[in-house]
């Protein structure tokens, strides 16, 4: 290539895994990130890849598509999952980290790289020569989502995400609420508040008659939400139980001062290291502000609760990946431009930089002139851009990695694995010696390590 930097925009997660991955090769980037010359509706710092929704970075429990995911990455080098295993914080079998310390962390080491360049602007046009890859995430600016708007020569696609409120731990009454992991994985690492039938019954009651912030430019009931984060407002209008079934279900969770489940129970995660704040797993929302504290104090244990942060919806933008988009995520009649995170068409923290990480190896073997070899289809990661590039649905929706993704076993094999969690494993043995070899011939891994203060 006659331009030898890679240029990146967007500083979120997909975009700082790109930027590493690419100059961990040998190859000089500019990274551009608009904060703090101009803030987004949801951010509230200029960190890079600053959390702004739940810290959940999912399951991390052995033979689940999220772990499979996960390590497929470990084993790549990824810089963000070492430094999100360094900060995190307890979450049962999950992965969740002190969002605070992993953006600082993350914005240190991207900023120490000498091959990394963090320029602090917004981007309105997309560069017309040089390789670029955007990475601008789901709240691209308008500038430049009109850009790519013309570049796709489609209709912009979106959907409505949703934050979950986080209250003030020395706020919450310790003598209502209890300590318990679902089915006790991970111990006792979630306050859960329980609900008996009448105090479930009337907090619905004044759910579905709450008064919502109506998402912006569009009427509430043709916004287009993600299923995988519907408001709980949204959710319960769908039926009065569909809540106990979701973010409210209490299987599994029993009360150590009874032995019972309760009837129905929300579930608070711990924010940070420090313990000073926790959020409400599952209970994105976009109740206005002051309805918000009354409907939210209603839950036992969170009748005196402050609110640190209160539940909102903001529109995300992505592209419409199968029409855009090649298998190495690059734009189909521009090569030289590649998509990359949640506006390629995936959903998730760990599947957006997992995109990254891949365009971030393309990126640099392009520079280098060195072929750039798709992920096989049998891993997680080549799974999830397998269907941001060949989804054959009408609807086409962002995703999150499932086993439904990864291709089925070979039919001699699936008599052999007859059981789902005999089926499980060797799919996940599958993926992981497919990845491996793919990763070989991209010129291996890269050693990762946190810093010594992030742990």
């Amino acid at each position: 290539m006659t331009n030898d930097v890679v240029t990146i925009i967007g500083g979120g997660l997909a975009g700082c895994e790109a930027a590493w991955q690419c100059a961990e090769q040998g190859v000089a980037v500019r990274l551009y990130e608009m904060r703090p010359v101009r803030q987004t509706p949801a951010h509230t710092s200029d960190r890079l890849a600053e959390i702004v929704c739940s810290n959940s970075f999912k399951s991390d429990e052995v033979n689940t598509a999220p772990h499979l995911l996960k390590e497929e990455l470990r084993r790549a080098g990824s810089l963000l999952i070492a430094v999100a295993e360094a900060t995190r914080v307890p979450a049962g079998a999950a992965l969740a980290i002190d969002r605070e310390r992993f953006a600082a962390e993350v914005t240190a080491r991207i900023a120490a790289h000498p091959r990394i360049t963090v320029v602090r602007e917004e981007v309105t046009t997309i560069p017309r020569e040089g390789v670029t890859v955007i990475a601008t995430g789901p709240l691209t600016s308008d500038a430049l989502a009109a850009e790519i708007q013309a570049l796709a020569g489609a209709e912009q696609l979106y959907f409505y995400d949703a934050i979950a409120p986080v209250v003030d731990a020395d706020t919450i009454n310790y003598d209502i609420v209890f300590r318990a992991a679902r089915y006790d994985k991970g111990g006792a690492d979630y306050l859960n508040c329980p609900l008996d039938k009448a105090q479930y019954e009337a907090f619905v009651e004044a759910l579905l008659t709450a008064e919502c912030v109506l998402p912006k430019d569009f009427e509430s009931d043709k916004a287009n939400y993600f299923e995988a984060c519907l408001p709980i407002e949204v959710a319960a209008r769908r039926g009065r139980d569909t809540l106990r079934f979701g973010p409210m279900k209490p299987v599994g969770l029993r009360d150590p001062r009874t032995g019972k489940e309760p009837y129905a129970a929300v579930q608070l995660r711990q924010e940070n290291l420090m313990a000073d704040s926790y959020s409400l797993v599952g209970f994105q929302n976009s109740i206005k502000w002051g309805a918000q504290k009354k409907l939210l104090q209603m839950i036992p244990g969170l009748e005196q609760a402050e609110f640190l942060k209160f539940g909102q919806v903001h529109r995300n933008t992505y592209v419409n990946g199968p029409k855009l988009l090649t298998p190495t995520l690059q734009v189909k009649h521009e090569p030289r431009l590649f998509f990359a995170g949640q506006i390629s068409g995936v959903e998730g923290y760990v599947e957006s930089l997992a995109t990254g990480l891949a365009v971030g190896r393309w990126t640099a073997a392009l520079i280098q002139g060195r072929p750039l070899l798709p992920i096989p289809r049998a891993s997680a990661i080549g799974s999830l851009i397998n269907y941001v590039a060949h989804c054959e649905n009408n609807d086409y929706q962002p995703v999150n990695i499932t086993f439904a993704l990864l291709p089925p076993l070979a039919e001699t094999e699936a008599r052999m694995f007859r059981h789902k969690p005999e089926r499980r494993a060797r799919q996940v043995a599958v993926a992981l010696a497919e990845f491996d070899q793919w990763l070989t011939a991209m010129g291996g891994g890269i050693a990762c390590h946190a810093a010594s203060e992030a742990a």
